[in-house]
């Protein structure tokens, strides 16, 4: 199993989106990016840790390719959008590629450019090492009892 990181505005609907995709084993919401190990969603929501939202894929490489989900990654939101995914709008809805590795790292940019020709150059997306990813689950449970 594999896992990869990725930003694409408001965690809720990508992490939806994404479970529901063969080779997809499980999917958690969070924060990556930011400048301490440990954020709070209010703390994330006034905009000044770095982080942001994003939802962390554990996959089956046999089944679904990196590429594949980059490619999925690009189709799911506007990645020419910066710090936002209308309507939500701040740096925490940006659009990025948090790598953990390399290979990771060389695939994301080859599909950045295929995307960013496709879209005459308009891409805002940013591919970034993976630092301060922390888990969304104080917030995620307060989602799921709210909403049951």
């Amino acid at each position: 199993m594999k896992k990869c990181t990725l930003g694409l505005g408001c965690f809720w609907k990508p992490e939806e989106n994404f479970k529901n995709k063969p080779g997809i084993i499980d999917t958690e919401v969070g924060y990556a990016g930011g400048h301490n190990a440990v954020v709070s969603y209010e703390e994330v929501c006034k905009g000044n840790t770095g982080h942001a939202e994003v939802v962390r894929l554990t996959y089956d490489e046999k089944v679904i390719s990196y590429k594949k989900i980059l490619d999925l990654f690009f189709k799911m939101h506007d990645p020419t959008q910066k710090d936002m995914q209308y309507p939500d709008i701040g740096s925490q809805y940006r659009s990025e590629i948090f790598y953990e590795n390399d290979d990771q790292e060389k695939e994301a940019k080859e599909i950045l450019n295929k995307f960013n020709k496709e879209l005459n150059g308009k891409i805002q997306t940013n591919i970034s090492k993976l630092k301060n990813y922390c888990k969304a689950e104080e917030y995620h449970q307060k989602y799921i009892e709210k909403n049951r």
